[in-house]
């Protein structure tokens, strides 16, 4: 499966910009319903995996331009960070930024100022990271005249994620944030395969009204939890192997019900895949994680779970209408912010600007 995502450097085919010409993109953050962690090797090549995600209006974002030194700098909203750098002669990681400097690598671009910031943060549950490097290879991509497929930008995403910065994880998050919209994703051996999913806008209009989207207030590192449950895969811990052959079939079983319109279904297999993705790592869930999912439940949600890889960030519920303000009110009682969402229909998109006044120097 691997051999699927060793992308070569990117041969770029400049191409004459206009003055102040500024490219801009951004790429939709997601939530998945079901099937994380059946996409994190060496799962995908042993048995096969899918998910079940959709993304929302919520984004990484992305602008480049040129400017007239021999470097490339990046800065980073979010964090404060900027970088300058020789692109012929890459500096050894510095742990800030190392995500830009793995893209412009691959790319060979140079010369460029860079500006980057997400709606949320690593740690959010929500693949802003993967979306930011989705982002940024969109732009680039636009900026240097290199054409890329959807499959080309989700697959290359992968690779500076996996295998350059050497980043534990999965496949979800780079093709949700490619794609958007709602997709049926399957990771086997011959490769990914990503089936949209035909929802008309009122079963979509429903399944919003029926969903309540939760920051817990705690971020966390997903790679030590998706590292811990690689090593129970490798171990044959029956909890994590069981485990992720439930998700697989609770995926499969959760797109055809969404599909049909049967939505109270669809929220009780959400409670049904939260308790198995439990099983999967000690890291995953938390007294307060617990304490607020119960406390959720007890005020009349049906389902829900943790999005991402678990331990903190954000969670997602699924609501009877006549009890979302008993649900919301008990949720922020117990620590937990109800925040606002819509779902994004078009995926990645990048565009061109000229006149713009950045006021970065």
């Amino acid at each position: 499966m691997q051999t699927l995502f060793t992308s070569p450097r990117i041969r770029a085919c400049p191409i004459a910009p206009e003055t102040n010409e500024v490219i801009r993109s951004r790429a939709p953050l997601r939530i998945s319903f079901c099937g994380g962690g059946t996409d994190v090797a060496p799962y995908p090549a042993l048995y096969g995996g899918c998910v079940l995600s959709a993304t929302i209006e919520r984004y990484a974002y992305v602008s480049v331009r040129n400017h007239d030194a021999r470097t490339i700098r990046v800065h980073s909203e979010d964090t404060g960070h900027e970088i300058v750098f020789d692109p012929d002669r890459p500096e050894a990681s510095s742990g800030k930024l190392d995500l830009a400097q793995a893209i412009f690598q691959r790319f060979g671009a140079s010369a460029m100022d860079c500006f980057m910031h997400s709606d949320a943060p690593p740690g959010s549950g929500l693949g802003s990271s993967s979306a930011m490097i989705v982002a940024f290879i969109t732009a680039l991509a636009l900026k240097t005249g290199t054409h890329l497929t959807t499959d080309d930008v989700a697959e290359f995403a992968y690779a500076v994620e996996r295998e350059d910065l050497g980043i534990v994880g999965g496949m979800q998050d780079q093709y949700a944030s490619a794609f958007g919209g709602f997709n049926f994703i399957e990771f086997e051996s011959d490769g990914v395969h990503v089936t949209p999913l035909r929802l008309s806008e009122n079963a979509i209009a429903e399944l919003h009204y029926h969903l309540m989207l939760c920051d817990t207030g705690t971020t966390r590192l997903s790679s030590n939890i998706v590292a811990d449950q690689t090593a129970g895969l490798i171990a044959h811990n029956a909890d994590v192997v069981d485990g992720l052959a439930a998700l697989k079939d609770m995926t499969v079983t959760m797109m055809r019900r969404l599909l049909k319109g049967r939505l109270m279904e669809f929220g009780e297999l959400l409670d049904d895949a939260w308790q198995f993705k439990r099983r999967l790592s000690r890291h995953i869930t938390s007294d307060a994680i617990d304490d607020l999912y119960d406390s959720a439940k007890r005020a009349g949600a049906i389902g829900g779970k943790i999005l991402g890889a678990g331990g903190g960030g954000h969670m997602l519920l699924f609501v009877p209408f006549d009890r979302r303000n008993a649900v919301r009110e008990r949720v922020e009682r117990a620590g937990g912010k109800v925040v606002d969402f819509q779902f994004d229909r078009s995926g990645a998109r990048a565009w061109k600007v000229t006149g713009d006044h950045w006021t970065g120097s």
